[in-house]
């Protein structure tokens, strides 16, 4: 079955003068090949269209239930050009979005409500995962963008353009009413009693642990790692519990738990950096949107 949209619009004409002449006036052609279009179609619907009489013409049943979906149809046509323009311009489509669950307490929220003011038409999948996942994601082409934390392995340096977007340091979470947090003001770690260390696992973010750990070893303290956790929430939800101490990105203070008291340390800390990862090959009018918003706003 080949039905033109050409077929549907001169049917739609005909329903609404339910007059073969004034249909074909409007339409700028003569009466004869209106007929014969409306005929054909007939003919491939395999029904009748119309009552034809020589007093009047009327819709028949089949006309009546064609009509409404006839007009949706020519509704949609004409709203191809625009749709097609902005998928072009990267004003609509769908934008599939990964992030640690750190961004989701700093660059994440403003990032979305800037895209989202800007390209309203853009369906956003969003999706928390570890940067190991991510990456995985990413080679595979199953999502169009990440928020990690560095760095990338060589196997995704081949593939995968990267931005920094945010820069920060580590602070203290720790269980509130301790002695050493009494004063105000930055706290060393050789003042905190000796308690476990909770941490991601090295095999999921080796360089936000080494770092970690690392500013433990500067202090002259090896830490007891007492539990490992891959969700920052968890992390400080571990804390509030009771359950040790943490070091985690300056921005999860935005996080607010009961029994948690974050300070910034006395110790030297390194800077964390979140960044944005894609495939290079990924020319999506979307994800290129993202990325000149994404430059505009980035921190880094």
């Amino acid at each position: 079955m080949n039905l033109e949209l050409r077929q549907l619009r001169y049917f739609v004409t005909v329903a609404e003068e339910l007059h073969f002449g004034r249909a074909a006036t409007r339409l700028h052609m003569t009466q004869p090949p209106l007929s014969q279009t409306i005929q054909a179609l007939e003919e491939l619907l395999g029904a009748a269209l119309f009552v034809r009489s020589r007093r009047e013409v009327s819709l028949s049943p089949a006309g009546q239930a064609l009509l409404p979906e006839a007009r949706r149809m020519l509704e949609q046509s004409q709203r191809l050009p625009e749709l097609v323009r902005r998928a072009a311009a990267g004003e609509a489509g769908r934008l599939s979005l990964a992030f640690v669950s750190s961004a989701d307490y700093s660059v994440l929220p403003p990032f979305l409500r800037a895209y989202r003011a800007a390209y309203p038409q853009v369906q956003i999948g969003l999706r928390e995962a570890t940067s190991d996942v991510q990456l995985d994601e990413l080679l595979l082409g199953r999502v169009d963008a990440g928020l990690l934390i560095p760095p990338l392995p060589e196997r995704a340096r081949v593939e995968l353009d990267y931005l920094p977007v945010l820069s920060e340091p580590l602070i203290l979470a720790a269980p509130a009413g301790l002695q050493a947090l009494k004063a105000p003001g930055p706290v060393a770690l050789a003042a905190l009693p000796p308690l476990a260390l909770i941490i991601f696992p090295r095999a999921i973010a080796p360089a936000l642990h080494d770092a970690i750990v690392g500013v433990f070893r500067a202090a002259g303290i090896t830490p007891e790692i007492g539990q490992e956790a891959i969700q920052m929430q968890t992390i400080v939800g571990l804390v509030s519990a009771g359950m040790g101490i943490a070091l985690v990105p300056q921005s999860v203070s935005n996080l607010m738990r009961p029994g948690v008291e974050y300070r910034p340390l006395a110790d030297p800390t390194p800077l964390v950096e979140t960044g944005l990862a894609w495939r290079r090959d990924n020319r999506s009018p979307v994800l290129q949107g993202f990325l000149e918003l994404l430059r505009k706003n980035t921190q880094c």
